[in-house]
């Protein structure tokens, strides 16, 4: 499971760079995955990798473990 937000299990996106003269070559839009500790419903602590986009909606709610 490479790549993939834990969470929300998004993944890279793929699409194409293009040149000047539009030569067309395939490309990939990693997300920017960020190792956090999260607490579960039970209180348990977890390790877990999420993106970035999920990391500030986890500290709005605040979700994360101290």
């Amino acid at each position: 499971m490479a790549r993939k937000d834990n969470l929300t299990n998004r993944g890279p996106l793929s699409g194409s760079s293009r040149s000047h003269a539009m030569n067309s070559n395939k490309r990939k839009w990693n997300l920017n995955l960020q190792k956090v500790k999260v607490m579960d419903e039970n209180g348990k602590i977890l390790s877990v990798k999420v993106s970035a986009r999920t990391l500030r909606t986890l500290k709005k709610h605040n979700q994360l473990a101290k």
